[in-house]
């Protein structure tokens, strides 16, 4: 379940927040007039957030090369760079 609390209490009980985000390694959604308006989160949990990206970013474009035929057999490609190497 999501911790979800109000804009002031972002101002009023930070290190309560603070304590939560980093234990739990969860975001904080902060609402502002009832509304959804900002999630926090520790930098380590943001960090971790940016390298699955990254990852998720990486594995697409692979994939998106095998679909547009820009692939070869693992064997080959160790054998290319095994010649590059010169190993």
């Amino acid at each position: 379940m999501p911790a979800i609390r109000a804009s002031a209490d972002l101002r009023n009980k930070y290190s309560e927040i603070s304590s939560y985000c980093h234990t739990t390694n969860q975001p904080v959604f902060i609402t502002k007039n009832g509304q959804g308006d900002l999630a926090v989160m520790s930098i380590s949990q943001y960090d971790q957030m940016l390298e699955k990206l990254n990852l998720y970013s990486k594995l697409a474009e692979g994939l998106k090369d095998i679909q547009d035929g820009h692939s070869q057999p693992f064997d080959s490609a160790m054998a290319d760079i095994r010649n590059e190497l010169k190993i």
